[in-house]
């Protein structure tokens, strides 16, 4: 990597895997990095074509690699089968994410599990999975994107926030292991993104307190965001892009928080 290509592919020769990125924040992020030079393989529900388009225009490989993250032993098959289609692994982020809405003495127990198993527990999975190659060439990015909620709390939401407080604590203590490397694991936290996850709290949040979703938007979701104005998904991208750089390779252990100033409070 020299000169110009450096310079506008900074990643040009890496290999890159993100979870739940088929929509929103994550392909957000399959495409900055695709956008870098990287190739990556794409993770999510739905129909993944119109996401393995828009990577794959940027001209790097780009596959997808079906796993149910709610298992763990897929989750670990997810980084070996990345592996495998794109011939390594250097940078691994962790987006797939779920939300389920209700008073803790609610809460049903399925959904718990489920968000937990996903928001949090797989993380540990594919990190577990992606780590000893890393260790093994002596250079990797570990990205976990965690939320504002990893930070605070907000109420109904009991599930969601303990996975994300729990990411950070994970991903803290996978970058003191490997502090010694040249691996790192650093946390995004971002505010409330206008996403696909996003609009469905808005719709819970609208039927739990009996208001319109205009309301929530402006007196619940956007109520915690001093800027008043969501986050886009392009600014968690970029904020993943830079940790990726070699410029951030002294930063590892931390969480950045892209909130409009939300958790400043």
């Amino acid at each position: 990597m020299a000169g110009d290509v450096a310079g506008t592919k900074p990643l040009i020769g890496r290999k890159a895997a993100v979870t739940g990125s088929t929509s929103g924040i994550g392909l957000a992020i399959a495409e900055a990095l695709a956008r870098a030079g990287a190739d990556v393989a794409l993770n999510g529900f739905g129909d993944n074509a119109p996401a393995l388009a828009s990577v794959g225009a940027f001209g790097t490989k780009t596959v997808f690699v079906g796993a149910d993250l709610s298992k763990g032993p897929d989750a670990q098959k997810f980084v070996t089968d990345a592996q495998a289609a794109l011939g390594g692994l250097d940078i691994l982020v962790n987006n797939a994410g779920i939300q389920f809405v209700s008073p803790v003495d609610e809460f049903p127990d399925d959904k718990w599990d489920a968000i937990l198993a996903i928001n949090l527990s797989s993380n540990f999975h594919t990190m577990k999975a992606a780590i000893p190659a890393m260790k093994a060439q002596n250079w990797g990015r570990i990205i976990n994107i965690a939320s504002a909620h990893g930070l605070v709390a907000s109420p109904f939401k009991s599930a969601y926030v303990a996975a994300k407080h729990g990411v950070l604590g994970l991903t803290k203590a996978a970058a003191l292991e490997l502090a010694e490397t040249l691996v790192t694991a650093n946390t995004v936290c971002p505010g409330f993104v206008d996403t696909p996850l996003v609009r469905g709290q808005i719709a819970d949040q609208a039927k739990a307190n009996g208001i319109s979703e205009e309301r929530v938007v402006k007196e619940i979701i956007l109520a915690s965001q001093p800027t008043k104005r969501f986050i886009t998904a392009d600014q968690v991208a970029e904020t993943v892009l830079f940790l990726c750089s070699d410029a951030a390779s002294g930063i590892t252990g931390s969480s950045f928080s892209v909130d409009g100033g939300w958790t400043a409070r």
